[in-house]
C-alpha cells in the first residue's frame, strides 16, 4: 500500500473513532438509564470530550514560506548590504536624529487611533509629544518629550481594528513588505493617509524621504537579527505575531519574550 494510501486510512481512521465516540455518548444515557433507573443528565456531551483543534494562525504557510524566502533573497542582495553600508558611515548622534524625525511623524497617526480606541487621555499625551519634539525638538530630531515625562506608543489602524472586534486573521507575508495579518495589512492603507510623507508637493524630495525612511527601518533591524535562531522563518513569524498581541494588550501579557523587538512589526 503506498504512503498515499496510509494516510487516507489514518485520516479516516481518526473520523471513524471521533463518530464512534459521539455516538457512544448519544446513546449511553438512554441505554444506561433504562437498565438502571438513573438519571445521567449530567453525563458529558460530545462536544465537550472530542477535543476541538485549536485555530492555526498560519494557514497559508507554505504561501508564507515562499514568499518570505523570495524577500531574503532580496534582501540579502540588496537591502541589508544598504542598510549595513548606511550605519557604518553615517555618525551615531545623525542615525538617531533621523530615527527619532521619523518616529515623531508617525505621532499624529497613533494620536488618531488612540481617540479611534476609545483612549483620549493617551491621545493627548501623543499631541503633547509630537508638539514638544516638533518645536523644542527642531522637527523631531532631537526626542526632547520623552525627558519630559511624555513616552513614545505605538498604534495602528490594525490595532484599532481588532479593538473594535475585528478578528486578527491569518498570518501571511507581504512581498517586500516582510511579516503582516489580515487585519494588520487592511490597516495599512488607512496608516498610509496619516504619514505626513505622503503629503508632500515636491515628487522628488517626496520619494527620497521615503527612501530614507525604510533605510531606517531596515537598519534598527540589524541589531535584532544576531537574536535570530533555529527556523528564521518560524522565529521571525512567532515574534511578530506575539509583538501584534504585545501592542494590541497595550503591553497586559504576562510574558513576552520578543517585547524588545520593536521593529519587527515594520519587517
Amino acid at each position: 500500500m503506498t504512503a498515499c494510501s496510509d494516510a487516507h486510512l489514518s485520516a479516516g481512521g481518526r473520523a471513524l473513532g471521533r463518530y464512534l465516540v459521539a455516538a457512544l455518548f448519544t446513546v449511553l444515557p438512554a441505554t444506561v438509564q433504562a437498565a438502571t433507573g438513573q438519571d445521567l443528565s449530567e453525563l458529558p456531551d460530545a462536544a465537550s470530550v472530542i477535543p476541538r483543534p485549536e485555530r492555526d494562525p498560519d494557514p497559508w504557510i507554505g504561501m508564507n514560506r515562499s514568499l518570505w524566502r523570495f524577500n531574503d533573497i532580496l534582501d540579502r542582495a540588496i537591502l541589508r548590504p544598504i542598510a549595513k553600508g548606511y550605519r557604518a558611515i553615517t555618525p551615531d548622534l545623525v542615525e538617531e536624529g533621523i530615527s527619532n524625525f521619523f518616529d515623531n511623524l508617525q505621532v499624529p497617526g497613533t494620536a488618531l487611533n488612540q481617540l479611534l480606541q476609545g483612549k483620549p487621555k493617551t491621545m493627548l499625551s501623543d499631541v503633547g509629544r509630537f508638539g514638544v519634539n516638533t518645536t523644542f525638538g527642531v522637527l523631531g530630531v532631537f526626542d526632547v518629550a520623552t525627558r519630559t515625562g511624555l513616552p513614545q506608543h505605538e498604534e495602528d489602524f490594525g490595532q484599532t481594528l481588532v479593538v473594535w472586534g475585528v478578528p486578527q486573521g491569518p498570518y501571511f507575508v507581504i512581498p517586500i513588505r516582510g511579516p503582516s495579518t489580515v487585519t494588520h495589512a487592511g490597516g495599512m492603507f488607512v496608516d498610509a493617509l496619516t504619514n505626513p510623507i505622503r503629503y508632500i508637493r515636491n515628487v522628488r524630495v517626496r520619494n527620497v524621504t521615503y527612501g530614507l525612511y525604510f533605510l531606517d527601518l531596515r537598519k534598527r533591524l540589524l541589531t535584532a537579527e544576531v537574536l535570530i535562531s533555529g527556523d528564521e522563518y518560524l522565529f521571525i513569524r512567532d515574534a511578530f505575531l506575539q509583538r501584534r498581541e504585545f501592542l494590541i494588550r497595550d503591553g497586559a501579557i504576562e510574558d513576552d519574550p520578543f517585547m524588545d523587538f520593536d521593529d519587527f512589526e515594520d519587517f
